[in-house]
């Protein structure tokens, strides 16, 4: 797969992995600063913030299906050569409608990437190399999440909103050029086929399923944009179901759907993934309106549980392989719902001290559940790696929206600033529920991995 040493593969994973996940994010702190300057309307603000999560989330599985065919090489350098490209044209956009187009690029060519990145790190290693690439993925974007928003506000404090996006530009064309030198020139599935129709369905069930998520957790379920979008996944679904049963060269095996490990594993990474998300989301929201942070901060009191998942992964890919991954995963969940609870607890006046122990322990839960894509992915035969690839990153994307929408039933409404005690605890309410409830999401995830995992360790699976 490589003509270059692993390290150097490992070193264009990490950083296409971190460039892919922070554009994912770092628009969330200069938006206020791009909607005066753009004069943005709040549809186009929304459109901005979700046209990358739209087509990435939209083109996740054709983007595994096409390295699976055409190999990492091509794909992945492709895909960074459309993202760096389409960060160019965001940078310098003077309007709505271009940098709306250019972020719906650039997500399109973030999903043609991704999946080539877990490939590198999964076909063809052993255990050892497969669980140091997975830590190298996992810290990267970690470090890419957490980092998103902190550094898009500090970009448009000193700088030009346009440099949010400009700054990729040179590490783009580096690891285009390191991709070029460091990947095989083919290491697709020899006689493979790209099923056209599959992809074309699965893309426009995605973006429908993707767009009601978002816009009904903006806007609520009820809206007729969401409902109408919920349909037409409803229809899609069916109709992908069709269209794979009759392809000679499907995109999606349904036997793999079959296997109790890769849909025990997906089904746990949704709720562990709507659980998490949705409570970063509305804890940030939260503690700005609740306990009067700012907006630094309030990114502070979150930072620790994303040092915490950097530095504590290693430990739980060993904990996985001594023990087994269904006592480690599953009971690292319960703990990440343990501390969603206590985080539920907070109170008027409460400050850093009393806020830590809670999200620590959310943090060091979160890391016992990152082995879990290895094993998905091992369940899967290695000529499949790139789609099932691309269906893990497309759960751990929806589940974000997912998260969101089912937690905002309960957070209904977030308080204007100054508004009074009692509506102000009323939002406290909804949100302690809210976190409750993204609790027991992450636990049932986790009776599922406990269920549904390989008994075995990594070394013997």
């Amino acid at each position: 797969m490589t003509r270059g040493g692993y390290r150097w593969t490992l070193a264009v994973v990490a950083v296409g992995a971190f460039m892919i996940t922070m554009d994912n994010t770092v628009v969330t702190g200069a938006l206020p600063t791009i909607m005066r300057e753009l004069r943005l309307s709040d549809a186009a603000r929304d459109w901005v913030a979700t046209g990358y999560i739209l087509a990435f989330a939209c083109l996740l599985v054709a983007g595994g299906r096409l390295a699976d065919v055409l190999g990492c090489r091509a794909t992945f350098v492709a895909g960074m050569a459309v993202f760096t490209a389409a960060s160019a044209a965001c940078g310098f956009a003077t309007g709505a409608g271009p940098l709306i187009l250019a972020r719906v690029v650039q997500g399109a060519g973030a999903a043609l990437a991704l999946p080539a990145t877990q490939v590198m790190i999964t076909v063809g290693r052993d255990d050892r190399r497969r669980t140091v690439g997975t830590i190298v993925w996992v810290g990267a974007a970690s470090v890419a999440t957490a980092a998103g928003p902190t550094v898009g506000g500090l970009i448009v404090q000193h700088w030009d909103w346009g440099w949010i996006f400009l700054i990729n530009l040179v590490p783009g064309v580096l690891v285009i050029l390191l991709g070029l030198i460091v990947l095989t020139g083919r290491e697709g599935k020899s006689g493979a086929r790209v099923d056209l129709p599959g992809l074309l369905v699965s893309a426009v069930t995605l973006f429908s399923l993707t767009f009601a998520l978002e816009h009904g957790g903006r806007h609520g379920f009820g809206d007729r944009a969401a409902l109408g979008a919920l349909v037409a996944a409803a229809a899609g679904t069916a109709c992908f179901a069709w269209v794979e049963h009759r392809a000679a060269d499907p995109m999606i095996d349904p036997r793999h759907l079959r296997d109790r490990v890769f849909a025990g594993g997906l089904a746990s990474q949704l709720l562990y993934g709507a659980g998490f998300n949705g409570m970063i989301f509305y804890s940030a929201v939260f503690l700005q309106r609740y306990l009067g942070f700012s907006p630094p901060r309030a990114g502070l009191v979150l930072l620790p549980p994303a040092i915490a998942v950097m530095l504590l992964t290693p430990v739980a890919f060993r904990l996985a392989d001594r023990f087994g991954p269904r006592p480690a995963i599953g009971g690292g969940l319960a703990v990440m719902a343990c501390g969603m609870v206590w985080f539920s607890t907070i109170r008027q006046g409460d400050g850093y001290t009393d806020l830590m122990p809670g999200v620590l322990v959310v943090g060091v839960g979160a890391a016992m559940g990152m082995p879990l894509m290895v094993y998905v992915l091992k369940a899967v035969p290695e000529e499949r790696a790139g789609v099932a690839s691309g269906v893990v990153n497309l759960v751990r994307e929806a589940s974000g929206a997912f998260g969101i929408a089912i937690l905002g039933l309960l957070v209904q409404h977030v308080p204007a600033p100054g508004a009074s005690a009692a509506e102000l605890e009323r939002f406290r309410d909804g949100t302690a529920s809210g976190l409750l409830l993204a609790a027991v999401l992450v636990l049932v995830g986790g009776l599922i991995s406990g269920l549904t995992l390989p008994r075995r360790r990594a070394s013997e699976f």
